[in-house]
Parts: C-alpha cells; structure tokens; sequence
C-alpha cells in the first residue's frame, strides 16, 4: 500500500499564527479553546503551561488572557479589556473581517444575514458585532430566510468554513426577494485550498483518513467531501482512533487534515499505520 498526503491540509495560516501568540506568552490562559484540536492545546498546556479559561469569572485578576483563534462576542472582549488583563487577540484575521463588516453594515441600516451554524464560537462572536441583535440572523437553509423580517436591502457574511455553494444557495435566495443584497464572501481560500485537495485525492484512493477534532467545522467539511468520493472516509482525531481493517485490500490510502491539526499528529498517523500495513511509499 502507498500512503498520499493530500497536497493541502493542516495548519492555516490563523491557527498557526494563533499558536506562535501563544507559544510566546507562555503562563497565560486562553478564553476558550485556542483551536479545535484538544491534543495541540494539550500540548500548549505541558509544554508551555498555558491555561484554559471556559468563563469570564475563571479569569484571575491578573492573568494574561488570549482571544481564541474564533473570536469571543464583543461585549465579553469589552469586559476583559475594562478588567486588570493584558489581552492578546489571537482571533483569525479571516474571522475579524466578518466582524467589521456586520458592524459597518448594522450601523448603514443594513439587515444582516449570516450563513453559519448559531452554536459555533465564531458565528457568536460575528454576531455580537450588528448594531441591532433583533435585526441580525443565522441561517444554514435558503428555506429559514422566508420568515424573517428582513428589510429591503440586506448584507450576508459566510461563516470562514462553510462551503461556497451552499453560500451561494443563501445569496441566490436572498436576490429573488430583496431590492439591495450586499455580498460578503468571507469564506477563507485556505478552507477551498483543503478542501479542492481532498477532493481529488478522494476521487483515486482507496480509503481516507481525515485527521482533525470532531468538533471541528472545517474537518467535519473535509471528511464529508472525502464521503462523496471514496466511502471508505474516516474522521479520526490521533493515531489511537486508527483500525487495522480499514486498510485491508487497499493499494492507496489518502490523508488530509483539518486546518486545526498539526503536523505532528499528521505524522503519528502515518507513523501507526505503517506498523499496521506494509507501506511502500508515502508521497
């Protein structure tokens, strides 16, 4: 069996700008998880003692505190800056800009859609930016925006790992009945990067394994078109998760990882599988 990385995956550039800040202030906490990736902050925790905050009120008085690489809701940013912390924003440079968008629009009188799941971290945080809460919403389905009380001209964001044409479904049915839509891609190209290339390499390998935290939008999204060309996919977050059947029959064992994993657990992986198969290559 040959082993094939896809030719983009892992680390982008906001998560590995995130972990350099972190690394370089080592004894702080983090407000939420850093990244998706609990073996990475795992990592950062005994190798660089820093700490992990899920509240505002576990926030000692004097801690240095970073942003997550997905944003917190302005008003929590607002609280720490008001407090005795040294705050290090950490937040992705792709996801800052859905958050100045929504803001400038809000304030121009603008509905504002975003196309995201309401539950994920950074969606909260890009929300907290409109002007007007009640003149903001989440959507996932072109069907959800019939019911809104949109008005007549709107501004849509995406959220940075969502899918382009399922955006585009959003903006289609957004230009059929609002007389101004404003159209912010806010999709980040390393998420297309990732994604073009798991894609092909899905199409001529005989199983795939996609690496990545399981609750991890962009990995999630990776495993789910590695799905549609190759059904042997499996979403796995370390080497322990690896099953010695899966590569049973197979010439051709394709990866990809989450933009969330680093390169290191890329490798245990293909570290583990080479004791459980006969690898003749790894390309």
């Amino acid at each position: 069996m040959k082993i094939q990385l896809a030719s983009s995956y892992g680390f982008c550039f906001g998560v590995k700008r995130a972990i350099e800040i972190a690394e370089a202030h080592r004894g702080s906490v983090t407000y939420g998880p850093l990244i998706h990736n609990k073996d990475e902050i795992n990592r950062l925790k005994e190798g660089f003692n820093i700490g992990l905050a899920e509240r505002l009120e576990d926030i000692e008085t004097n801690d240095a505190v970073v942003i997550r690489t997905h944003g917190i809701p302005k008003n929590e940013l607002a609280v720490l800056k008001s407090q005795d912390h040294k705050v290090i924003d950490a937040t992705c440079p792709y996801v800052t800009t859905p958050q100045n968008i929504v803001q400038k629009m809000s304030v121009e009188g603008y509905s504002i859609v975003i196309f995201g799941d309401k539950d994920h971290p950074e969606i909260k945080g890009v929300v907290s930016y409109a002007e007007d809460p009640e003149d903001a919403f989440i959507v996932l389905e072109p069907e959800e925006l019939e019911s809104l009380p949109l008005k007549g001209k709107v501004a849509v964001v995406s959220q940075t790992t969502k899918k382009p044409e399922d955006f585009a479904k959003i903006v289609t049915a957004l230009l059929e009945t609002r007389k101004e839509v404003r159209v912010f891609n806010t999709i980040c190209t390393a998420t297309f990067e990732n994604q073009d290339a798991a894609a092909e390499l899905a199409k001529k390998a005989d199983v795939m394994i996609v690496i990545g935290g399981k609750h991890s939008s962009n990995t999630k999204q990776l495993h789910s078109i590695c799905e549609r060309h190759c059904k042997d996919s499996y979403l796995i977050e370390n080497e322990q998760e690896l099953e010695a059947s899966w590569f049973d029959g197979k010439e051709l064992c394709g990866i990809s990882a989450g933009a969330s994993t680093p390169d290191w657990i890329v490798q245990n992986v293909i570290n583990k599988i080479q004791e459980m198969k006969k690898v003749d290559e790894v390309i």
